[in-house]
């Protein structure tokens, strides 16, 4: 076996670390790839976009984007949460190519955001919150891919809300396939969750993949139920645009109309989609690194350039607006996935049977695809995770679970709002208990009491203080102690000295100990941050 030789230059460097992680990338790309494919054709479908828009944002998404883009784990492509904006501004604009110039601007917005390093937001998320929404999309996966492996529900969009499209909602579609069950579609995935669960136990036999084991499976399946009473229907089977020529591959480019670049509704709409977008790629980047095994960290920043990037190339070439989307994102770490060049081969996938092998890929069942994504949405809800978050303490479980129910009954951004309302709850909650610390001691008949405020004493801070001094008894000794406090609210420095001014009326002396009479707010300036790495 080749070691890792120090002395190796740069791109023998690369090369050495490509061919290490090349098979744990490539069985990786091809499941993403298989689960990407059905997900570009739904969320084109329910954006009311041409089918062929959804494939190449997916092309885009993991080709140009990963290419630009310092998370190793992220997959980009159109986004769920992103379709009713869409359907919306197709409409709202009038025209196609419209819609593809405020697409092109979104992407102008996302460069500008990330080079003014908006993407620092993303690390004020906290994590129970992050563990929350990644629970309630495995428990939308396993909700939402229910129909599609009892062979009913023909929407496979991928949409996380909880209200669909087609005017039903997540229960009622489950509901709904539980009655009208297609038996060729049922025996299809529960063969392939076996072999999914059971395959990789065996080491010698997974290295043939699991998933692609599962695709074979099922398009020997689909081809075993035909000409019988349980074949699978046209509308239960994967179906991408087959090209003729490339004359007719060229004609489903669309160019975006730049004379339109004085309509206003196309910056209002350009806005609206570089916010959402970037709000959802940040929380997929923040959740992707919270289950990366190494456990890397993201550039936020830089990931915001990369969606720019292809939000640009997408608009250009007749695409949709994309993000970092979890679903796939978490299905290529669940596949083994380690660098970016598993969303690179994706993309490169998704382009090559678009253009070679249409037909082949057209005889797959949505069913065996849903198994590949019931099974990852085990591994993001698992029981243990309930278990570890409780253990936590209430602080850490209650915004997850509220997380989880909000996500699951609204959808991701609302969710995750929710979620963080809760969390900033318990934060004040628990800044307003602990202010300060006290000491006390007893010299003869007289009480000494030493209060040490802690290292930030903000105005929530000041009622429970104000109730410490109140209560305090007479003929005692209270020394404030101001040693540790970075910062003094003015409203709390107030009530100590209008206490100390006061205080004499009770027989109570008052000392301050390092109590300044004006606090600056503490700034962590590039200056200190350069003094800290020196």
């Amino acid at each position: 076996m080749q070691k890792f030789n120090p002395a190796f230059s740069g791109s023998d460097v690369k090369k050495y670390f490509l061919k290490k992680n090349l098979k744990k990338d490539l069985p990786a790309s091809i499941v993403v790839f298989l689960v990407a494919l059905p997900l570009c054709l739904g969320i084109a479908l329910a954006s009311g976009a041409p089918l062929f828009a959804g494939l190449v944002t997916g092309i885009i998404g993991g080709i140009v984007v990963a290419s630009c883009s310092g998370s190793q784990l992220s997959v980009s492509g159109p986004a769920a949460g992103l379709t009713v904006i869409v359907l919306g501004a197709i409409t709202s604009l009038g025209s196609y190519p419209t819609f593809l110039l405020a697409v092109v601007l979104a992407g102008v917005f996302q460069l500008i955001l990330g080079l003014v390093k908006a993407g620092t937001i993303g690390n004020y998320f906290p994590s129970s919150v992050i563990e929350g929404m990644l629970a309630a999309i495995g428990l939308i996966l396993i909700l939402k891919q229910l129909p599609h492996a009892l062979g009913v529900d023909t929407d496979f969009s991928g949409d996380e809300g909880f209200f669909q499209q087609d005017h039903e909602n997540t229960f009622s579609a489950i509901s709904a396939a539980l009655g009208h069950f297609s038996l060729a579609a049922v025996v299809i995935s529960l063969l392939s969750i076996a072999i999914l669960i059971i395959w990789p136990k065996f080491p010698k036999l997974a290295i043939v993949p699991a998933p692609l084991l599962v695709v074979l499976l099922g398009v020997i399946g689909s081809m075993v139920f035909a000409g019988t009473d349980y074949a699978l229907r046209a509308d239960q089977i994967v179906k991408i645009p087959v090209v003729g020529g490339f004359s007719e591959f060229m004609g489903l480019f669309t160019m975006p109309d730049f004379s339109q670049l004085a309509n206003k509704n196309v910056y209002i709409v350009a806005a609206t989609i570089a916010v959402v977008a970037s709000l959802e790629t940040l929380l997929s980047i923040e959740a992707i690194d919270k289950i990366d095994p190494i456990k890397r960290v993201s550039p936020t920043n830089r990931e915001l350039i990369a969606q720019g990037i292809g939000n640009i190339a997408s608009g250009m070439v007749g695409g949709l607006p994309m993000t970092s989307v979890i679903v796939r994102s978490s299905a290529n770490v669940n596949a083994g996935g380690r660098t970016k060049m598993s969303a690179i081969y994706h993309g490169t996938w998704l382009l090559l049977s678009l253009l070679f092998i249409p037909q082949i890929i057209n005889m797959i069942p949505l069913s065996c695809l849903a198994a590949i994504l019931l099974v990852t949405g085990y591994k993001l809800t698992r029981i243990s995770l309930f278990k570890h978050m409780y253990h936590k303490g209430w602080d850490q479980f209650v915004p997850f679970v509220v997380t989880i129910v909000a996500v699951l009954f609204t959808d991701l951004l609302k969710g995750v709002a929710v979620g963080m309302l809760v969390s900033i709850f318990y934060l004040l909650r628990t800044n307003m208990r602990n202010p300060f610390f006290y000491r006390i001691t007893n010299e003869g008949d007289k009480k000494n009491i030493r209060i040490k405020l802690a290292e930030e004493v903000s105005f929530l801070n000041k009622a429970a203080i104000q109730v410490l001094l109140t209560n305090i008894p007479k003929e005692t000794n209270v020394i404030i102690d101001g040693s540790n406090a970075r910062f003094i609210d003015p409203d709390v420095l107030e009530t100590i000295f209008n206490y100390k001014h006061n205080a004499y009326t009770k027989g109570i002396i008052v000392t301050l100990e390092h109590i300044q009479k004006h606090y600056t707010v503490p700034k962590l300036t590039n200056k200190v941050v350069e003094e800290i790495n020196s």
